[in-house]
């Protein structure tokens, strides 16, 4: 950390502007974000809480990103070695700024779909092992993201899924064959990891 930050001229709002990747291999990295209304990247904190929680199952992951924007989520799952990522946005001007984040990170296995999460997830879906599931609150958005998810074939067996929403919404309405791993309240907001259990007698599908 080097004093240089603080002599260049910098927006008031530097902060709120960028994202800074926490671990793996673009560790300490920041990249911009644009101001962009109802943008709210995952916490620091949080996403170190939830990247411990996720890191037995991390590298070499299909990830998912359903409501990317910043890309704080996917681009951190990328970094720790996942194998390919989809980050889905629906605001072009944030969508573009994460394609311009992945080339500058060279990031050749992951790509920006800029789309409505739900019309997206609406068709026939390809499995995943680890999905991020963070809708812009008070949209309604997150029960049909979900049922989308398990319905359209978007989730790998044992697939683990990160559900953010509004504490006042109490447990989201998740498939009963979701089991929830991990959770963690902070303020306003509840952060859960669910775990799919493979709906077939065996695990043989999984390695």
């Amino acid at each position: 950390m080097s004093d240089l930050s603080k002599d260049m001229k910098k927006p008031n709002r530097a902060a709120a502007g960028q994202i800074r990747i926490i671990g793996g291999q673009w560790r300490g990295r920041k990249l911009p974000v644009p101001d962009s209304p109802g943008l709210r990247p995952t916490t620091d904190r949080v996403r170190e809480t939830l990247f411990n929680w996720l890191a037995p199952s991390m590298v070499d992951a299909r990830c998912l990103d359903c409501f990317a924007g910043s890309g704080a989520l996917g681009l951190e799952a990328l970094s720790r070695y996942a194998s390919s990522a989809i980050l889905l946005e629906m605001e072009r001007g944030v969508a573009q700024q994460l394609q311009q984040n992945l080339a500058t990170l060279k990031a050749s296995h992951a790509k920006v779909v800029n789309a409505n999460t739900l019309t997206f997830l609406a068709q026939p879906g390809t499995p995943h092992d680890v999905v991020f599931v963070d809708p812009p609150f008070r949209k309604g958005l997150l029960e049909e993201t979900l049922a989308l998810l398990e319905n359209n074939g978007w989730l790998a067996d044992n697939a683990l899924i990160y559900v953010e929403s509004e504490v006042e919404n109490g447990l989201p309405p998740v498939p009963v064959h979701w089991d929830l791993h991990r959770e963690k309240v902070a303020g306003q907001v509840a952060y859960r990891l669910y775990h799919r259990q493979s709906q077939g007698e065996t695990d043989a599908g999984s390695d």
